[in-house]
């Protein structure tokens, strides 16, 4: 409906943003509620989009990466897109590489370590570990450990008032960025220079969510739970044959629940809307705040709503959505 001709300018000229008649060339373009000029660029994991004529023009980038989300009381987005949630008790892979038979040896392995959280039986990551051969990094307490060394890994700490995040590259291999909020959200973003098979709780990373549910095995799994209990890193720990609904054990929770998660569905993150799908970060959201009832239960509210506006940032939308009343642990912060 914006800068249409002939509907209000002569034809051949077009209405912009600010009501005035323009050349097709000077047309902007439109993206999460901004107006972008002629030539100017946005760029996504995979794509660098150019404003021509009032339209964006995308080429893909030679490199692009990927990521896996870990947040909240046990929901995960795999590499390829696909999502699901657990309520496992134990220690169990995210990810990790030399997962095909004619390569089985693994240069990198992320563990979680989940442990329960709430009352109906929620579970939440307590500890991520990072093991780099001869290398680990332990993510606890809010804090990390570094142990061993691995000359064939480079790696960088950086810290801020939210998130403790590390660069790492295994050389010819992978570059990967893993980004922990101190609490119960964890991020991979790994781009890989390699066909090299990735396996673990974040899918395999070959472009087709229908096939995420692989287990150790080798198999794609007929549900979630049996994908889940393969990848356990500790045998002896019991499987899990169900999945909570907090909301149903705790009703009483469910009214605030909905109340606080709202702020995802309002104004406030309208200009990420149309970019990135508001309603499963909303539904993990009154899920997690139903669940988390052994304290902390804001905490565990405001993590669920950072996840949806660290999505809409992948997107290029940066949200200021803290306030000094509104999840104001960190009210400098964007996420």
């Amino acid at each position: 409906t914006k800068c249409e001709s002939g509907c209000v300018c002569a034809d051949g000229l077009y209405e912009n943003l600010d009501g005035r008649c323009v050349p097709a060339e000077e047309c902007p373009c439109e993206y999460g509620g901004l107006a972008y000029g002629r030539g100017e660029q946005i760029q996504t994991e995979c794509e660098i989009c150019t404003c021509r004529k009032g339209k964006w023009k995308c080429v893909q980038k030679p490199r692009c990466s990927s990521t896996c989300n870990l947040y909240g009381e046990g929901h995960i987005t795999t590499f390829d897109g696909q999502r699901f949630v657990f309520d496992g008790n134990c220690e169990y892979i995210l990810a990790t590489d030399g997962c095909s038979v004619n390569r089985p040896i693994s240069s990198f392995k992320i563990v979680t370590e989940n442990v329960i959280c709430g009352k109906s039986g929620v579970t939440c990551s307590r500890s991520i570990s990072i093991y780099l051969g001869n290398l680990t990094i332990i993510l606890r307490d809010e804090t990390f450990a570094i142990s061993g060394e691995n000359p064939g890994v480079q790696y960088k700490v950086k810290k801020n008032a939210l998130h403790l995040m590390f660069d790492i590259i295994i050389p010819g291999k992978y570059n990967m960025t893993l980004i922990w909020n101190k609490h119960m959200n964890f991020f991979i973003k790994i781009s890989r220079e390699t066909q090299e098979t990735i396996c673990g709780l974040c899918g395999n990373y070959n472009g087709n969510m229908k096939d995420d549910f692989e287990t150790r095995s080798k198999y794609v799994a007929s549900n979630e739970l049996e994908f889940v209990n393969s990848w356990k890193e500790n045998p002896l720990c019991g499987d899990v044959y169900f999945v909570v609904d907090p909301c149903s054990k705790n009703p009483y929770r469910k009214a605030w629940a909905e109340k606080t998660c709202s702020i995802i569905n309002s104004h406030v993150f309208s200009a990420c809307h149309n970019k990135v799908n508001r309603m499963p970060y909303y539904e993990a959201c009154v899920r997690d705040s139903c669940g988390c009832d052994i304290g902390g239960d804001c905490q565990c509210m405001c993590d669920a709503i950072a996840v949806y506006a660290m999505a809409c940032l992948e997107k290029g939308i940066c949200i200021d959505w803290r306030t000094p009343e509104f999840c104001r642990e960190f009210p400098q912060a964007l996420l």
